[in-house]
């Protein structure tokens, strides 16, 4: 054990150390990152507040007396209130009422689902007890099933009956067809 050494050899403590460069480029990006990051947040609120706002489902607009629906659709006009930001209008909108073969009440709206144009019961002489759009030759049937053109069937407004008076919603898709 004359010349012998146990010593372990020693462990250099090794501290890795930020560089200027590196802090340099970390605070930049953190305080770039931040100064997009905020307007974003904003922006994306601002383009979601819509969605996060309550519908205005289940407000009813009385339209017309019960009495004057008969089984032959008839248009129908009837003002709603529009509320866009803090511009408020009052809108006219259509509908098409009437009765099915139970005596029950039905409206659909008259905007067709092709390209929106307006379709009109009996629009056409050739397709008589048919809704037609005139723009390009789409049918419905009383029920405004799409027979041609057309991808999808004619939207319907929900119906009250209340006091002898016909009321409607807001559209939705067609859940008679």
């Amino acid at each position: 054990m004359s010349g012998e050494h146990n010593e372990q050899p020693k462990k250099s403590v090794f501290r890795k150390e930020m560089s200027r460069r590196q802090f340099l480029s970390y605070t930049l990006g953190g305080s770039g990152a931040f100064m997009v990051g905020v307007p974003l947040l904003y922006n994306v609120r601002f383009a979601v507040d819509p969605l996060l706002k309550p519908d205005a489902d289940g407000e009813y607009v009385k339209v017309v007396e019960v009495s004057e629906v008969t089984q032959e659709p008839q248009s129908f006009q009837f003002e709603r209130l529009i509320v866009d930001g803090w511009y408020k209008n009052d809108t006219t909108f259509e509908a098409w009422i009437s009765k099915d073969e139970s005596g029950n009440i039905f409206a659909l709206s008259p905007v067709c689902k092709h390209l929106g144009c307006t379709v009109k019961w009996n629009g056409s002489q050739d397709f008589s007890d048919e809704y037609f759009c005139p723009c390009h030759a789409a049918r419905y049937t009383k029920d405004g099933k799409n027979l041609t053109v057309a991808p999808a069937p004619l939207d319907e407004y929900p119906v009250k009956i209340e006091d002898g008076w016909v009321y409607l919603s807001t559209t939705k898709p067609n859940s008679r067809v």
